[in-house]
């Protein structure tokens, strides 16, 4: 999950670099459209067998997964990075919820405190930056919703599909999904592009969100869904960093109070 938030976060960066020139719908669908071919590829040298008996968990977690993903590239197009990814990362929250009525997973005291704790530093990194409550800002929570969902449905099909399959889902939807929005609605216009820079950027952006999403897969397989959410925590920092790097302001003492707070709360979660 260390690893999936880290290269998550350096996906972040690159999307906001090609947000400048580029339609949020349109980076998902190319993003997606070559992490299907890299994904096919994989298969086609070590396949699986495909079980058909949770085929519509599977295309749940497609679904659900390609709209946080729209709705995460949205918000990092309209207001700072770091920003972006603290609403995301509203999705703990709801992945302890969900699994605790879906999943009927246990949330013991020292769960509890850890997303206290990872709470407080949320509010902390939030208030420097001044939030105002925009359409952004509240599409950018329901992004997090669907990413818990999405997290959710992993936990169901862990024990059924590979993990390229699952991740084949997801991306495969959101191929279809951006395509539906530039055929049936007047928001978006497809274009083709022509810069080497830009599809540069958008292979590198490719390859690291198969390989975060890989990591994200496994970790919700092999570890109870809250310990990794919050975990996740730590793409906050991650995140804020690469924002900085791209030009947003250093963070202040509380911005570095609260994401002290965030690694205390994942280190609290997942120790033993």
């Amino acid at each position: 999950m260390l690893l999936s938030a880290f290269i998550g976060a350096l996906n972040g960066a690159v999307a906001k670099i090609l947000s400048v020139s580029m339609d949020p719908i349109e980076i998902v669908f190319y993003r997606n459209l070559l992490g299907v071919m890299i994904i096919l590829y994989s298969l086609k040298k070590i396949p699986v067998f495909i079980d058909t008996s949770k085929l519509h968990l599977l295309f749940l977690r497609g679904v659900f997964g390609s709209l946080a993903m729209l709705l995460f590239f949205y918000t990092i197009a309209k207001i700072p990075l770091g920003e972006a990814v603290i609403l995301n990362k509203t999705s703990p929250f709801f992945v302890t919820i969900l699994a605790y009525y879906l999943m009927k997973e246990t949330i013991n005291i020292k769960t509890f405190i850890a997303l206290v704790i990872g709470f407080i530093g949320v509010v902390l990194i939030i208030e420097p930056f001044g939030i105002e409550i925009s359409m952004a800002h509240i599409l950018g929570v329901l992004g997090g919703f669907f990413a818990a969902a999405a997290y959710a449905t992993i936990k169901k099909i862990k024990d059924i599909y590979d993990a390229r399959i699952i991740m084949l889902s997801f991306m495969g939807v959101g191929v279809v999904i951006p395509l539906l929005i530039f055929l049936f609605t007047p928001y978006a216009h497809f274009q083709i592009y022509t810069d080497p820079i830009l599809w540069i950027l958008i292979v590198f952006m490719a390859i690291l969100s198969t390989v975060s999403q890989w990591f994200l897969t496994r970790a919700y397989s092999l570890s109870a869904a809250s310990i990794i959410g919050v975990i996740s925590y730590t793409s906050i920092p991650f995140a804020i960093g690469f924002g900085v790097v791209l030009g947003d302001s250093i963070p202040d003492m509380y911005s570095f109070l609260g994401i002290a707070l965030i690694v205390i709360g994942g280190i609290l979660v997942s120790k033993k």
